[in-house]
């Protein structure tokens, strides 16, 4: 069996593909009924002075079912209900720790009052503060579960300057359905937001360089490793290719393709909006699709490195969710953690390489021998790709897409203008390796190129 060895032209491929993509929209009409999680939310403040930290948190009650309020009739007893909060303060202050230079604190003063559900003084720190050490007004009602318990911690510490972390287990068995919003206030430092759960550990409020490089590195190798659809791209691009040499360009091509995008999303220079993420990733799932079905149909090796560069900016949008949930993490080290995501996702890159492509070469050698073989690892996962691309097709049909006003036509234009400059040299570099081809004799086999466009052997002088 022969197969034919070109491929479409790549802006005809690129049309292909995208239409897929956006056709797969079509493919689920109907809009299928969605489960949501009711989500628990603690607000909280950090704030570090000269020889204190003070936390201030706002737990909804609904969370605190191992402290029983006294209760009269469907409302609580606030005239009976001291002894309990005393005792719930005692509760989240072995539950929400901050930790300065590793050590555990302890508080020195706790303060805590039941609260209204709709009372808004937590969207400022200082009227936090006024209202925890105001007493609740009289005649206040509050029904159980419906409203909050407002703690003040104090912390005595060693210096502003210490780093600080903090952890919660508030709720545990809430798992990622309770979040901490936390606000941190230094002394001598800009103030910065994160969000964390009970799965989150330690978190670092003010960290070092290399806290945060560590962190962001070990933050790739995972995403990476985790991503499913990646790999299964990575898969379809290296099923055909053999020499170490060609593997070595296409993987290149690809990491820079992605890192360009990778780097622009975490600088907000990528679309804005709910329609974004399910439209990547209805194009990655696509590129899969589009990438195991040239390996069926046709395959050019030729060109395969510019189709991995291409496809890696559509990748690089997808790597970029994972790290901009995380960046609030990052401290002031955003350059640095940035560059340590992207690593990561190198080194998990290269640790995936170094056991599929001997994996896969046994593969294709003892088990799917021959064009066979090829044809029919591409159609299983081009198979996964298609219900992938349907399923988040399906996504993107609910998302109501935005109309495109200034600000939206200035970062398509942008992109739009990156692109053709990134075109460009790609199109110059692969000019001069074919004209380096063309005329050199050690890169065609000792062979030059007559008069005629005809090839004829080198002359041993030359």
């Amino acid at each position: 069996m022969t197969f034919h060895r070109g491929i479409l032209p790549i802006a005809l491929a690129l049309g292909i593909y995208v239409a897929a993509a956006l056709g797969s929209v079509g493919f689920s009409r109907l809009a299928s009924a969605h489960e949501f999680t009711m989500e628990s939310l603690i607000n909280a403040f950090v704030k570090i002075e000269s020889h204190e930290a003070h936390l201030i948190a706002r737990v909804p009650l609904e969370i605190l079912k191992s402290v029983k309020f006294p209760v009269s009739g469907r409302e609580i007893d606030l005239a009976a209900a001291d002894s309990v909060i005393q005792q719930a303060l005692t509760q989240l202050d072995r539950e929400m720790t901050i930790l300065e230079a590793g050590r555990p604190l302890v508080a020195s003063r706790a303060l805590g009052r039941l609260t209204l559900p709709s009372d808004r003084s937590f969207e400022s720190y200082p009227d936090a503060v006024a209202h925890i050490a105001r007493p609740i007004a009289a005649g206040t009602s509050i029904f159980v579960d419906q409203g909050f318990l407002d703690v003040h911690f104090s912390y005595q510490i060693s210096s502003p300057n210490s780093r600080f972390m903090i952890q919660t287990a508030v709720a545990p068995e809430l798992k990622n359905y309770l979040k901490f919003a936390i606000r941190y206030l230094p002394l001598s430092d800009e103030s910065r937001a994160m969000m964390i759960t009970s799965r989150s550990g330690r978190v670092a409020l003010n960290p070092t360089w290399y806290q945060a490089a560590a962190g962001f590195v070990t933050l790739g190798i995972v995403h990476i490793l985790s991503g499913i659809d990646h790999l299964l791209f990575l898969l379809c691009l290296l099923i055909p290719v053999r020499g170490i040499g060609e593997i070595l360009r296409i993987v290149t091509a690809f990491t820079i393709g992605h890192s360009i995008t990778l780097v622009g999303s975490a600088y907000d220079l990528a679309p804005a909006g709910a329609w974004f993420p399910p439209l990547v990733e209805t194009l990655i799932a696509a590129s899969v699709l589009y990438m195991a079905i040239e390996n069926i149909l046709s395959v050019n090796l030729r060109t395969r490195w510019l189709i991995a560069a291409i496809f890696g900016l559509v990748h690089g949008f997808g790597f970029s969710y994972g790290l901009k949930e995380n960046l609030q993490f990052a401290g002031k080290h955003l350059l640095v953690s940035l560059f340590s995501f992207n690593i990561g996702i190198e080194i998990g890159q290269i640790f995936v390489l170094i056991i599929m492509l001997p994996l896969l070469a046994l593969l294709l050698r003892r088990v799917l021998v021959g064009p066979a073989g090829m044809i029919i690892l591409s159609a299983i996962v081009a198979h996964t790709a298609w219900h992938w691309m349907i399923e988040r097709g399906d996504v993107l049909w609910q998302v109501e897409w935005p109309a495109l006003d200034e600000a939206g036509i200035t970062i398509l234009a942008r992109w739009l203008a990156g692109l053709l400059i990134l075109g460009g040299g790609v199109r110059f570099l692969a000019m001069r390796s074919h004209v380096r081809r063309r005329f050199h004799p050690s890169l065609n086999g000792g062979e030059l190129p007559d008069s005629r466009g005809q090839r004829r052997e080198a002359s041993a002088g030359m």
